[in-house]
């Protein structure tokens, strides 16, 4: 699924999530020594300038490999640091494909909003009417509530057990009804619509809804009508692995920082659809997921109408990492340069962001192929989660074409604290 833990726009529960969520990774499933070894023979970063810098601090900070891709208005230009796959030292390029975890929230959430215009779901109608029986408190719960995360549902990915038993057996599928079994035993956060908190619970339930109000599967959904009609050849619903794993596929790697020597274990293989679904299942590339976003925020999609209710956004807490707010499967992100639109998500194995102009006409989608499994803090996932929230706030700078402050050069180098040092 997606941990959605380390971008500052993207990574919802950040790096708190990003340790609690990343606990599945294997000890004992061949893991690779990293650091020196990983990046033996690792090309040097193309591009230059900010991007070029983020990319050498993203691989220093543990991670395998890093892409880019940012259209500032005037040209579009890649960043490409390290490797696709460290077992045979194929160099990441471009085009790869990667898990793009919770991005595939605003995906749902478009499908969600092509059924309002077609009058087949209300944004402000219970629940309860679309999964009768199936949620505590449905009557109580609206769509849109699952949509913006106020329905208070506790999030499956924040259950100790779930991990432990990701953890014994990592290509376990599980399905939309276990995972709602884990969700529900617990209380919810809060009371619905009284506050706000990222729970991925939400979208196991609307994706639920989709299936059932389409009679369709979300495979055949993500593709009838996002895919096709945004010609995003390299994009998928994995159902439940990745079926692309060979050239040109990113592996991506949960890295352990824990030991003198940081481990990476190949998350690859591990069905992201039998746990993420709904939440984080998509594969993608970087062309792709930013002609995706910019055709969500240009209005190609849906209507001009639903657009403007996908940007209503509910403020997040003043303690959370991310500063904006967020709307129905979209975050708004006031970073350094300025506010821009987006999402970000977080597997096993990668962490994505995927940003945009207001209008969709400027874009900035990376990918890392690294997540901490840590599940306590340490300095290797401190640094990690600190080079993370920098080089989201460069690439937005480099987006908006403006120049990235001296605070966050700073903080990219690690020269001066980030709120994600303190894990």
């Amino acid at each position: 699924m997606t941990t959605d833990t380390a971008t500052r726009k993207s990574a919802h529960p950040r790096r708190r999530t990003a340790v609690a969520l990343s606990a599945a990774v294997l000890a004992g499933s061949g893991a690779i020594a990293a650091a020196g070894a990983a990046s033996a023979g690792t090309p040097a970063p193309s591009g230059q300038g900010p991007m070029r810098d983020v990319a050498e601090q993203v691989l220093a900070s543990g991670a395998p490999g890093y892409v880019a891709r940012i259209n500032d208005g005037r040209r579009t230009a890649f960043t490409v640091a390290g490797l696709a796959d460290i077992a045979t030292g194929r160099p990441l390029t471009a085009r790869d494909q990667f898990e793009i975890g919770s991005n595939t929230k605003t995906f749902m959430s478009t499908l969600a909003l092509q059924l309002v215009d077609r009058h087949q779901l209300r944004l402000d109608a219970p629940v309860a009417k679309y999964l009768p029986g199936v949620v505590p408190n449905g009557k109580n719960i609206t769509v849109r509530m699952l949509l913006n995360h106020t329905s208070g549902l506790f999030s499956y990915t924040g259950d100790e057990d779930f991990f432990a038993q990701l953890t014994e057996d990592p290509q376990r599928v599980w399905t939309e009804q276990e995972l709602l079994d884990v969700a529900f035993r617990h209380e919810p956060n809060f009371a619905p619509g009284t506050s706000w908190s990222y729970s991925n619970t939400n979208y196991t339930l609307i994706g639920m809804i989709l299936q059932k109000q389409t009679g369709r599967s979300l495979p055949d959904l993500v593709q009838q009508r996002i895919a096709r009609p945004l010609g995003l050849r390299h994009t998928y619903y994995a159902d439940p692995r990745a079926t692309n794993t060979g050239p040109g596929y990113a592996h991506g790697y949960a890295v352990s920082f824990a030991g003198a020597t940081p481990t990476k274990v190949d998350t690859s293989t591990w069905p992201i659809g039998g746990w993420g679904g709904a939440a984080g299942a998509i594969v993608s590339d970087a062309n792709d997921l930013s002609r995706f976003f910019s055709g969500v925020l240009g209005g190609k999609l849906f209507s001009q109408h639903q657009v403007n209710q996908m940007k209503k956004t509910v403020d997040v807490p003043a303690d959370y990492p991310i500063k904006g707010g967020y709307g129905l499967g979209l975050f708004r992100v006031d970073g350094a340069c300025g506010t821009v639109w987006g999402h970000g998500g977080d597997t096993l194995g990668h962490h994505s962001t995927a940003l945009a102009t207001e209008d969709g006409r400027r874009t900035a989608v990376s990918d890392t192929t690294a997540e901490p499994s840590d599940t306590k803090a340490n300095d290797g996932v401190n640094r990690y989660a600190q080079v993370a929230f920098a080089a989201e706030d460069v690439t937005i700078c480099e987006m908006l074409d403006k120049p990235v402050p001296a605070s966050v050069t700073d903080a990219l180098h690690g020269t001066t604290p980030t709120p994600a040092a303190a894990g």
